[in-house]
């Protein structure tokens, strides 16, 4: 598998942010947040985020970080819109407090689907 900086992505993820700024993902720290392109990955996702978990930001001394990877050979696909709604999905999973954990698909009452997912893309679209 093979990994790359995707500017693009990381463009698209700070526009979100901007858009929703005001609401949905005020917490989310841009600066923290990288985004890749993989290719040649045997996984099924379209994307996919990753944690710097606590013990790891303590021993390298760093703040949490989260990476969303896009697999080329399915996100690339993907309309502009429903590239947008995978961005959305994933950034989903970055809890309220940024600390570098992951909220789960079904926690506390709380879903990560794809109706909760078009509620915050409706938002985004009304706001761009």
């Amino acid at each position: 598998m093979k990994f790359e900086a995707a500017s693009d992505i990381q463009e698209k993820v700070t526009h979100i942010l901007d858009v929703l700024s005001g609401s949905s993902f005020l917490h989310i720290r841009a600066s923290n947040l990288i985004c890749m392109r993989s290719y040649d990955s045997k996984a099924r996702a379209y994307a996919r985020i990753w944690s710097l978990p606590r013990i790891w930001q303590a021993g390298l001394g760093v703040e949490p970080h989260y990476i969303i990877e896009v697999l080329s050979q399915f996100f690339d696909k993907q309309s502009d819109e429903d590239q947008i709604r995978t961005l959305i999905h994933e950034l989903m999973h970055i809890p309220k407090t940024f600390s570098g954990a992951l909220v789960p698909h079904k926690c506390f009452n709380k879903k990560i689907d794809r109706k909760t997912v078009e509620l915050i893309f409706k938002e985004y679209k009304r706001n761009i």
